[in-house]
């Protein structure tokens, strides 16, 4: 029987947080494994945020009518992915086929989520349903597979299941696409890169080091102010993005350079230490960014450090 050992490590790099459930790659129901798409589920269970996976239990143990595990993971208030099995789970029962999913064994054919909200009077929270969105996306890149083969359970349900709950799976397909879209994206700019690029007048320009990305890069002496030169990108959509830094190295450059990343919850300050590792790119991080087309990443002057700060080229790569 197939299973899927690549799980936890496609979700996390997909930024999804993960919680590892015991021995997942182990626990799985009996009978053959082989996924072409992923179903939502709504666990029928009331959360909050204090209790943020109640049916959890429940789906890697099962119920008295139903043996477990009931999915691949489920999605807590918060958006956490708590992952129970690497194999077949008894989720989706008999399919009767809807967009590219055939009819027949849906328990062979898909990979569940239960999203763990009540569906009657609750809704999946904004992070249940973006932390959905982004595993889907990336389970689905993963299998080469589109977003029509995501589907909700009372799509492929022969018994009139309704889960899950008040969203639109057309729109869910939709979100699902968009990310695959821009799953891999990556943008550089450099110092002389049109439009995307700005300094004071206090920054020089120098082509002395032979380090340096493209035909020149830009320099200031540190200061007790920020004067930042700012790097723009027109960012996808919302999600985490690798930034990393190139600069030519030298001893009389600065050794505690800040770089200042624009993210979704405020500016984030990374230092780097110009005088070593240069010529090549360097990650300053992961950080969540979000859509639009705005000044992303700055390098500061204000440095305590001595030697001249520089400025060259920020790469960003979705994650």
């Amino acid at each position: 029987m197939a299973t899927i050992p690549w799980l936890v490590d496609v979700l996390r790099g997909a930024g999804v947080q993960v919680v590892v459930e015991g021995d997942w790659l182990n626990r799985m129901r009996p009978g053959s494994f082989d996924p072409i798409g992923v179903l939502w589920h709504h666990t029928a269970s009331t959360s909050s945020a204090t209790n943020p996976h109640p049916a959890l239990n429940i789906c890697i143990n099962g119920r008295p009518d139903l043996a477990g595990p009931l999915c691949q993971a489920l999605v807590d208030y918060h958006g956490v992915f708590h992952v129970i099995s690497a194999g077949r789970c008894n989720h989706a029962g008999t399919s009767g086929g809807s967009g590219p999913i055939p009819a027949g064994d849906g328990n062979t054919m898909l990979i569940g989520w239960e999203i763990d909200y009540n569906g009657v009077n609750q809704e999946m929270t904004a992070a249940q349903y973006d932390a959905s969105v982004a595993a889907t996306a990336a389970v689905l890149t993963r299998l080469g597979r589109d977003a029509s083969y995501a589907r909700g359970h009372r799509e492929t349900s022969t018994t009139g299941k309704i889960d899950p709950s008040f969203i639109d799976l057309n729109v869910m397909r939709a979100d699902v696409a968009a990310r695959i879209g821009t799953a891999g994206w990556s943008s550089i700019v450099d110092n002389a890169t049109a439009g995307r690029f700005t300094a004071s007048t206090s920054w020089g320009v120098s082509s002395y080091s032979g380090q340096r990305y493209g035909a020149d890069y830009r320099y200031a002496d540190p200061v007790a102010a920020s004067d930042p030169a700012w790097y723009r990108f027109d960012v996808p959509a919302a999600g985490n993005y690798r930034v990393d830094a190139w600069w030519p190295a030298n001893a009389g450059y600065n050794g505690a350079t800040p770089y200042i990343v624009a993210t979704t919850t405020g500016n984030r300050t990374v230092y780097v230490d110009q005088r070593a590792t240069g010529g090549q790119w360097r990650t300053l991080g992961t950080f969540a960014l979000p859509a639009g087309d705005a000044n992303r990443v700055a390098v500061s002057r204000w440095s305590t450090a001595g030697g001249l700060v520089i400025a060259d080229a920020v790469r960003l790569t979705r994650v």
